[in-house]
C-alpha cells in the first residue's frame, strides 16, 4: 500500500532532500508551501511535477488543518520554521510564533484530522545553546541562546507532552548542523563556499565573517534526511541526536574552502564584530550513539568532502563568462 507523507517546509534544504528520498520509496509526496507572490521553489523545480503543493502556513491553523485533510498522511515532516538563527534576533516574535507556536499548530492539525500519522518535529543542536556537558546526547539539558533556540525547546516539549498526553507517535530530531549546496545564502557555511567562488572568479576581493573560533558538528544534509524517514519507521516514536560526533571551527572551514579553489583565506577574510551574535553559542557537538544503536543510522559524508563538494556546486554556478 502506497503511503502519503507531508512535508512542510518542503522547498527548503531538508524538505527537498527529503521528498527525494521518499519519491524513491515510493511515497505519495505532499510538500506545504506558503503563498508568495514569488514563490521559490527551485530547489524542487527538478521533482515539482512528481509532488503535489498545498498552500500553508505554520501562523495559520486552518491552512494546516486543511493540508491534513488533503494529503490524508500516514507520514508527517514538520521542517518548516524561521530557521535563521541571526534572523531570530531580529525577529524574535515572528520566530516564536512559527518556530514554536508553529509546531503546536501541526501537532493540533494532526491531532484532530489524521491522528494515526506518525509525525516528526525537526528540533536543533541550538537547542542546547551554552553547553551544559559535551557531547550533547539526548539527556543534556537545553541552555538556548537565541530567540531560534528557545523557540525549537518550545516546539521539543510541545511534542513530547502531545505524544505522552494523547499517544500519538511523534518524533523529535536533534540536529546538528547539516550543510550542502542547497543550503541557504545566509548560513555561515553557504556564505563562505559562496564568497570563495565570487573571489575566485574575480567578483568580490573579501569576504567579510563573524566568530571564526566557534565550533559545529557539521554532516550532509542528504545523510540526515535517511534518519528523519528512519524515526517514523520505529515501532515507538523518540527523540535522537542526529550528528557526526565531529567538531571543527568556522576557521577550518574557511581554510578548506579557500583551499580547494587555490586561494590563500588569510588574504581575503576579514573579522567584522557586526556578525558576531549578541549571545554566542561556542561549541556544538553531538553523540549519535542512540541514534547508531536503534535506528542503524550513521553519517557517510565526512568533513571534508562536504566542504569540497559545497565549492565545487558554488564554483560551478559561476562557469562562464566574467559578469
Amino acid at each position: 500500500m502506497t503511503k502519503n507523507a507531508l512535508i512542510t517546509g518542503i522547498s527548503g534544504q531538508d524538505g527537498s532532500y527529503l521528498a527525494e528520498l521518499l519519491l524513491d520509496k515510493g511515497y505519495n509526496v505532499y510538500g506545504l508551501l506558503r503563498r508568495l507572490s514569488s514563490p521559490n521553489t527551485s530547489r524542487i523545480d527538478h521533482i515539482i511535477d512528481s509532488v503535489e503543493l498545498v498552500q500553508g502556513d505554520l501562523s495559520d491553523q486552518s491552512s494546516l488543518d486543511e493540508a491534513i485533510r488533503i494529503s490524508e498522511p500516514d507520514e508527517v515532516y514538520n521542517l518548516a520554521a524561521q530557521s535563521f538563527v541571526g534572523t531570530s534576533w531580529n525577529q524574535p516574535v515572528h520566530t516564536a510564533d512559527v518556530t514554536g507556536i508553529g509546531v503546536v499548530r501541526v501537532l493540533e492539525a494532526v491531532r484532530h484530522f489524521a491522528p494515526s500519522a506518525r509525525t516528526y518535529q525537526a528540533s536543533s543542536s541550538e537547542m542546547f545553546g551554552k553547553v551544559q556537558e559535551t557531547p550533547q546526547t539526548e539527556q543534556t539539558k537545553f541552555y538556548p541562546r537565541s530567540p531560534y533556540g528557545f523557540a525549537k525547546v518550545f516546539g521539543y516539549w510541545a511534542c513530547v507532552n502531545y505524544r505522552e498526553s494523547y499517544d500519538m507517535h511523534i518524533s523529535n530530531g536533534i540536529l546538528f548542523n547539516h550543510e550542502s549546496p542547497r543550503r541557504g545564502i545566509e548560513f555561515v557555511t553557504r556564505k563562505i563556499t559562496d564568497g570563495v567562488a565570487r573571489i575566485k572568479n574575480g567578483l568580490s576581493d573579501e569576504l567579510r565573517l563573524g566568530n571564526l573560533d566557534a565550533r559545529r558538528d557539521w554532516g550532509y544534509a542528504g545523510d540526515y534526511v535517511e534518519a528523519m524517514w528512519s524515526m517514523l519507521q520505529q515501532g515507538k516514536p523518540g527523540d535522537y541526536v542526529i550528528a557526526t560526533g565531529e567538531t571543527h571551527s568556522v576557521q577550518e572551514f574557511v581554510e578548506l574552502a579557500f583551499s580547494r579553489a587555490g586561494l590563500d583565506w588569510e588574504k581575503y577574510v576579514v573579522v567584522d564584530p557586526k556578525f558576531v551574535r549578541p549571545a554566542e553559542v561556542q561549541l556544538l557537538l553531538g553523540d549519535p550513539s542512540k541514534a547508531k544503536e536503534v535506528l542503524g543510522w550513521k553519517p557517510k559524508i565526512k568533513f571534508k568532502e562536504l566542504v569540497e563538494m559545497m565549492v565545487d556546486a558554488d564554483l560551478k554556478r559561476f562557469e562562464g563568462p566574467k559578469q
